[in-house]
């Protein structure tokens, strides 16, 4: 299982919010494809899925707002 973390943004830059989710629970992913969008109060991005499997778990959902290394999902 991998788990999707919010990686370190930039420099002062410590939270973000989940904007959109690219795929729902249950739907496969590959390796470097848009998984979620995200917005900090700098810029808006998409983190890339870090791996190739089905999306098993969302645990941040739309809306929320995560913290770096939070794990955002889980991808098996």
């Amino acid at each position: 299982m991998t788990e999707v973390k919010l990686p370190p943004i930039a420099e002062g830059v410590s939270k973000a919010s989940v904007v959109y989710w690219h795929r729902a629970a249950g739907e496969g992913v590959k390796e470097g494809d848009d998984l979620v969008e995200l917005v900090t109060d700098k810029a808006t991005f998409n983190l890339p899925s870090p791996a190739s499997g089905i999306l098993k778990e969302i645990i941040v959902n739309e809306g929320e707002e995560v913290t770096v290394g939070q794990v955002l999902a889980r991808i098996e």
